[in-house]
């Protein structure tokens, strides 16, 4: 059965030998090829004949040609018995790699002000389509999305079903919840999810483009509850520096647009930021926030265990059969076909 978070690496084998010095008798091959050209240099016969002419033509014997053929034999069973003596042994290697994932809540900002158009085409379009892009880096982490504006909503608790959480994150626009920017209520609603998590990291990133000015929590209590449950947070501040064109009204159900100054309180998000261990980042385009979320894809890496479990197998038993094999047959050619009389 499949067991969530874990999964095995292939394995592989390399080859090893237990007595490796047994190879050194590997020179006793060539000892014996200088005995056996010697011996058979010195034994054989010699007979005086008035001419060839008799020989002229004659083609050797199956038997002549392989004469020397059981001495090869020979050798060869030797080369496998000291091979198989050295005892090889393939190495069995498996690894069990457990993942432990980290635990994210996205905490999007949904007044009307992330329309503003100093990002392409909004703040709020950039804002999602790059969320997607860290959310697709991330898949053995559990990632889940709180939105706010006046108010604030869980839109997805923390799943490891990315496609959900992307279809939900593509959904939310800034006439959602009531409007204002509850800084403090979001935070505060990212962390009532995250305080039981047992993961072996806890995340919030925080994404706003304005001041706390709603909301019955202040960001600061927030933070300092998000401390106290071990949980990090990365604030964002998205907003171009200046004026920007951004809705002033709302008329009939649409947005009027005119050049607003853009207010960012980065003094209080770098203070929550700083009071769990995390870290505030200004993003001014589409470019600098994607930027952003990979170097915090880099500060928040999935951790992995890695167990690796190994097994040793003796090898040498086909060698020895071979060997024997090699040891039969030539004794089956002396006695055969090239049997001796005495």
């Amino acid at each position: 059965m499949f067991d969530e978070g874990r999964f095995r690496l292939p394995a592989f084998s390399e080859v090893s030998f237990a007595h490796p010095w047994v190879f050194w008798l590997l020179c006793i091959i060539p000892l014996l090829v200088i005995w056996y050209v010697r011996r058979h240099h010195h034994t054989k016969p010699e007979l005086t004949i008035s001419g060839l002419s008799g020989f002229v033509g004659n083609r050797k014997s199956a038997v002549v040609r392989l004469m020397h053929l059981p001495f090869v034999f020979r050798c060869i069973s030797i080369a496998l018995i000291i091979i198989a003596l050295a005892r090889p042994q393939t190495r069995l290697s498996v690894q069990d790699m457990n993942t432990m994932g980290i635990d994210i809540l996205l905490t999007m900002d949904l007044s009307a002000s992330m329309l503003a158009k100093d990002f392409k085409p909004n703040r709020l379009e950039s804002a999602k389509s790059v969320a997607i892009e860290f959310i697709d880096s991330r898949p053995s982490d559990r990632i889940g999305l709180v939105v706010f504006s006046g108010e604030a909503y869980t839109q997805c608790p923390l799943t490891i079903d990315h496609s959900v959480l992307k279809n939900l994150l593509s959904t939310v626009e800034p006439n959602f919840l009531a409007d204002g920017t509850a800084i403090g209520m979001g935070l505060a609603t990212a962390v009532n999810r995250l305080r039981e998590s047992k993961s072996a990291g806890k995340v919030i990133i925080l994404i706003t483009d304005g001041e706390n000015n709603v909301g019955s929590v202040s960001p600061l209590t927030a933070a300092e509850i998000a401390r106290e449950f071990g949980i990090r947070l990365y604030t964002i501040g998205v907003g171009s520096r200046g004026m920007a064109y951004s809705p002033v009204t709302r008329v009939n159900g649409e947005y009027v647009f005119g050049y607003t100054e853009v207010r960012i309180d980065e003094a209080l998000l770098t203070k929550m930021a700083e009071m769990t261990q995390g870290q505030y980042f200004r993003a001014t385009n589409h470019e600098g926030l994607k930027a952003i979320y990979k170097q915090i894809d880099q500060l928040e890496k999935t951790r992995f265990d890695v167990k690796e479990y190994r097994k040793k197998k003796e090898e040498f038993w086909p060698l020895a059969l071979l060997a024997v094999m090699f040891v039969v047959a030539e004794w089956l050619m002396r006695n055969t076909l090239m049997r001796s009389i005495p």
